[in-house]
């Protein structure tokens, strides 16, 4: 792999000519390896600085109760969104889906892939007033990876062998082999490490600050006055409230009590437009009929063939999304770009007939029952399993739909793997290896029990590969394995449809899931 440097002006110690040169070979690698290949579209609003004005509060509506303030452990993406605000890493996502420095302001990729160095910022304080140093960075990678107590509280981090302080505001992370694809996870935050508890006090560098969390009700954040990204952020106050679900929320949208409102349906979207700009992007979520492949009868593969070809993914998209979502047949979003396969593209079609002989050849000719949980906070998800359960039953398929909250979803389902099926949209870092990581194995997140002995080989391997287009090959592989063994149904991407009222300006969609704060602001 070419080595490459980013520099600050400050600390450039090359060639003038070195220089340029390293900055072309950045943007070509962020734009090749992590950059966002479908970008983020806005179907209304504007970011314009116009009429823009400090201060004041905001309310977003959430469906999803928190459950985790450690951002070294969370796991659920109705947490993680949040906690964005809190805060940061070495680098961060884009709105346009690329990593750029953060609390780093540079950094080198050794030739072989395996050290990674990075100049720190200087002028950044904690929450609490404390300036962060290298010693908090070590610290986080360290806890993060595992290298404190030898169990990795972020896996993708597992591979790093040393941390430490290499000079003047510098850290070095060496890994045990070459792992060229580590940018993305370098977005971990950094934690002061004079916090002995950072889930029951969150204490972060993000642009805003945690003030309050009542359960049922809402999370409280205000603003970092001390934020190193200078004039960010504008809001004084915002509020996550928790909602009971998408109906309740909807009820507060037409009342005028919520400000911004993620993840909506298209029908209610179009509900509110007169008093709400509703804005829709790109992102890479994967909404996904899970099936357990350990549990009867979606242990045999010729069942979980049969259930695929009796979903009307078309009919499903027209009718939850009003066809505002992109149709999978794999684990992974074309949001991915150059990273998805698309060789799979309608090698998986409606197929009514043939689910019925796969039935009969697995066994089940008069079909069988099935039960399917589904997170009650999440109306698309019920929606979903009600659309699902209508189009398996035209097969003899008999799904029984139980509607959990989502603490029960994630202790039985995602946890526990006590399910037969469920509907759930898949979300992950900006990353390939993030997106297919879930089906290794032994991974904890691999809570459908996918189990292929080619898999977890070739993805090991992806890591120490420097050549992006050999990665690339392997991870459509990967794709491929998923299709052929029918691990799950793939339905769609969703759009991510937002509301927001019509005196706010300058949120932006990201193609993760996260809500950025930082840039929002109320028009004059």
């Amino acid at each position: 792999m070419q080595n490459f440097t980013v520099r600050s002006p400050k600390s450039a110690r090359r060639s003038t000519f070195a220089r340029i040169f390293a900055a072309i070979m950045i943007l070509l690698l962020w734009m090749t390896l992590f950059g966002c290949h479908k970008p983020v579209e806005t179907s209304s609003g504007s970011s314009s600085q116009k009429g823009t004005r400090y201060g004041g509060e905001l309310i977003v509506g959430i469906t999803q109760e928190p459950s985790l303030f450690d951002p070294h452990t969370v796991v659920a993406a109705g947490d993680e969104e949040i906690l964005f605000n809190i805060f940061e890493g070495l680098v961060k996502c884009t709105s346009d889906g690329l990593f750029i420095p953060a609390l780093a302001t540079d950094y080198t990729i050794s030739e072989d892939a395996t050290t990674y160095v990075f100049s720190i910022r200087t002028d950044v304080k904690f929450h609490n007033g404390t300036t962060m140093t290298p010693e908090d960075v070590v610290y986080s990678l360290k806890r993060a990876s595992g290298l404190l107590n030898g169990t990795p509280l972020k896996p993708d981090l597992a591979g790093i062998k040393d941390v430490r302080i290499s000079g003047d505001n510098e850290v070095t992370i060496e890994f045990s082999s070459p792992d060229a694809e580590m940018i993305p996870f370098f977005a971990v935050a950094i934690i002061p490490e004079s916090v002995p508890d950072i889930g029951l006090t969150p204490i972060g560098t993000g642009p805003f600050k945690y003030v309050e969390y009542r359960v049922g009700e809402s999370v409280v954040l205000e603003k970092n006055s001390d934020y190193w990204q200078e004039d960010l952020p504008y809001l004084d106050k915002v509020t996550f409230k928790v909602t009971a679900g998408m109906d309740a929320a909807f009820l507060e949208l037409q009342s005028g009590s919520i400000d911004i409102f993620p993840y909506l349906t298209a029908d209610k979207a179009n509900q509110i437009k007169d008093k709400y700009q509703i804005l829709s992007g790109n992102t890479n979520m994967v909404q996904v009929l899970a099936l357990n492949n350990a549990a009867e009868p979606f242990d045999d593969p010729l069942v979980r063939q049969a259930v695929n070809f009796a979903i009307d993914r078309q009919d499903l998209s027209n009718l939850i999304m009003e066809g505002q979502s992109t149709l999978l047949t794999t684990g992974m979003s074309p949001a991915m770009g150059e990273y998805y396969d698309s060789s799979v593209d309608g090698t998986i079609t409606y197929d009514p007939e043939k689910a019925k002989a796969l039935l009969v050849e697995s066994g089940y000719p008069d079909g069988f029952t099935a039960t399917v949980k589904v997170p009650s906070n999440y109306q698309i998800h019920v929606d979903t399993a009600i659309v699902i359960a209508d189009q398996l039953a035209r097969v003899g398929i008999k799904l029984d739909i139980v509607s959990v909250d989502w603490a029960t979803w994630l202790s039985d389902v995602y946890q526990g793997r006590n399910f037969d099926a469920t509907v759930i949209a898949l979300t992950s870092e900006y990353t390939p290896r993030d997106v297919l990581s879930r089906y290794v194995s032994t991974a904890d997140g691999n809570f459908i029990n996918y189990a292929n002995p080619a898999f977890d080989p070739i993805f090991s391997q992806i890591q120490s590969e420097t050549s992006l287009e050999s990665r690339i090959a392997l991870y459509k592989q990967l794709q491929q394995f998923l299709v052929s063994d029918y691990a799950s149904v793939y339905l769609q991407d969703p759009k991510n449809i937002v509301a927001v009222k019509n005196e706010i300006s300058g949120y932006l969609v990201y193609p993760i899931y996260v809500q950025d704060m930082s840039t929002v602001y109320f028009t004059e």
